[in-house]
């Protein structure tokens, strides 16, 4: 018999029938302007992963003040996070994803995956690392360069 179970808020019901779930998680960062981008996978999202991704980029980019607009997702702005000094966090107005050129990628990564089965975790994420592999600058900016981002940012340079 399928329906619904009714529990306790934040008591996970436990069923005859659990579906085995596995994921991963991939962090990134663009500049619309110029397409270069910056990923990295993990295994969850929680504040300690995004700190990691934070001071890697951080390196990554040492001599330039970085901007990254970020949803208010907790991880953000968890307690415990440390925002490396050449970064600043822009947080977004809550339920406007549209505003953050990510997004425009990710759904972009999606589309090319939105019929494909995968046997492993590892073939997906081998898949999505081919996906990465065959961006390029160029590609990344026509597809996260929304013109009010592109004017804004040209009105920063001019500053």
């Amino acid at each position: 018999m399928i329906g619904r179970l009714i529990t306790a808020c934040g008591v996970k019901p436990i069923g005859q029938w659990q579906w085995l779930f596995k994921a991963f998680w991939l962090y990134g960062a663009v500049e619309p302007a110029t397409g270069e981008a910056f990923f990295l996978q993990f295994s969850h999202v929680d504040t300690m992963c995004y700190q990691r991704f934070l001071d890697e980029f951080s390196q990554a980019y040492p001599d330039s003040l970085n901007i990254l607009q970020v949803d208010n997702g907790r991880f953000h702005s968890g307690q415990d996070l440390v925002v490396p000094e050449n970064i600043i966090l822009l947080f977004q107005p809550p339920y406007c994803p549209e505003l953050n050129p990510i997004e425009r990628l990710w759904q972009h990564l999606k589309a090319d995956l939105k019929w494909a089965r995968f046997m492993t975790l590892n073939q997906l994420q081998a898949k999505v690392d081919q996906l990465l592999a065959q961006l390029t600058p160029d590609a990344i900016a026509s597809i996260t360069g929304y013109p009010f981002i592109l004017n804004a940012l040209s009105a920063l340079t001019t500053v």
